[in-house]
């Protein structure tokens, strides 16, 4: 994200209905436009699905509103289907309205600090985004978490590297699960921030580090959730840092075969994907 959104910022909130636009073609718009978060929603009494996201609403907001119309009928989504509205707080404001203590896998449960603390029998992570991508909520960070969470019931891992680690929650719930000398690292400064944040108040110790390169060394464990292109493009470099398990993730199911021939032909090989509504994570081991 080139556009860092400060607190206090005006928002500009884009709601789509499901079914409009596929999640793929969302997402890419989302990124192309520099959104500040996204996620899917889903109605608990009528099932209905929305895409949402949040973008800067800069100086000239009805500019920012026809730019941002104009994607959504590119990809198109009729005009009556496209609702924009101007939010006069931050970004933490508007995750807090919808989001909730939800479980994940066997064993974590995942919840702002806001929300009653897990059910007895879950690990209970606290995250407080902020401005900072990550809430669990996305089908990518699910699958993530639910193969990290398998791993480390199988042997905890010794090293832990989180590469994009947004709000940190991959990274602190490897901590929660015992993994050990954990790295977070991030290109947003933002995200640095929210993620040592977090990290803290889940009592997990990790390095937080900004950076757009993994670091020149080997981990146990390396988990990456970040869309395909760039999973593709770091495929030799991230490659370098695996010392046994990889977990990719933020991939379509129909991007499979691209993503896991690119880490293939780096010297891993593909152990087992999973996958969740369009998306896929990838189990590599060297």
């Amino acid at each position: 994200m080139q556009e860092t959104i400060s607190p206090g910022d005006s928002l500009l909130e884009l709601r789509l209905p499901e079914n409009a636009v596929s999640e793929d073609d969302f997402v890419q718009m989302c990124a192309h436009l520099e959104a500040g978060g996204s996620a899917l929603e889903t109605d608990a009494k009528t099932g209905a699905g929305e895409h949402v996201a949040w973008f800067p609403a800069g100086e000239d907001v009805q500019h920012s509103r026809a730019v941002i119309s104009a994607a959504a009928l590119l990809l198109g989504v009729a005009e009556s289907d496209i609702r924009l509205t101007l939010l006069n707080d931050d970004w933490e404001t508007a995750w807090q309205r919808d989001w909730h203590g939800m479980p994940i896998g066997d064993s974590l449960w995942v919840r702002p600090s806001f929300c009653e603390e897990a059910p007895l029998d879950r690990i209970d992570i606290v995250l407080d985004p902020g401005m900072a991508f990550g809430t669990g909520q996305h089908a990518t960070t699910k699958l993530c978490l639910e193969t990290i969470e398998r791993m480390c019931r199988e042997a905890p891992p010794q090293s832990m590297l989180d590469m994009g680690a947004g709000s940190g929650l991959l990274a602190i719930a490897a901590g929660k699960l015992g993994a050990q000398g954990i790295v977070a690292i991030d290109n947003d400064p933002v995200c640095v921030e929210a993620c040592s944040v977090n990290a803290a108040i889940n009592g997990i110790k990790l390095e937080s580090l900004l950076g757009e390169v993994p670091p020149v060394q080997r981990f146990e464990l390396v988990a990456a959730n970040i869309l395909a292109g760039p999973l593709i493009d770091m495929a030799p470099a991230l490659t370098q840092c695996v010392g046994n398990r990889l977990v990719l993730s933020g991939l379509l199911a129909t991007q499979i075969d691209a993503v896991s021939a690119a880490y293939i032909a780096a010297g891993l090989r593909l152990d087992r994907s999973d996958t969740m509504d369009e998306w896929a994570a990838l189990e590599m081991l060297r």
